[in-house]
């Protein structure tokens, strides 16, 4: 299971911080208010459901709120690429933050994966 102190948790931590500023940019400076709202919703849940599964019952309720987590990256992936190729979302940024989220696509496959060979 994941400590409070693993670095999922903290890398999830401060992606959502980043997805909230990536909100109040697309709100004050684009005026874009349904992807940011998207974004916003599924950028941080990542972070909650990883928290989630710090107090998981069981192995397998472990493995669904991880396996939560990572439907919720995919989805903010989506939406990144929406908001990027609609112009909404400047390349410097985009690739950034793009990054930061394939990172957490990553380890919640890894974990997922190891879990389940145990």
């Amino acid at each position: 299971m994941i400590s409070k102190s693993n670095l999922i948790v903290k890398k999830s931590t401060l992606f959502a911080l980043r997805i909230i500023n990536l909100y109040k940019y697309m709100q004050d400076e684009n005026r874009e208010f349904i992807m940011s709202k998207q974004i916003l919703k599924s950028g941080t849940s990542i972070g909650a459901n990883i928290t989630e599964s710090i107090y998981a019952q069981s192995t397998a309720d472990f493995i669904s709120k991880l396996s939560i987590a990572l439907k919720e990256a995919g989805e903010t992936e989506y939406w990144l690429e929406l908001l990027y190729e609609s112009n909404y979302l400047p390349e410097e940024p985009y690739k950034s933050i793009l990054k930061d989220c394939t990172e957490l696509i990553k380890l919640l496959t890894s974990i997922i994966k190891t879990t389940k060979e145990k």
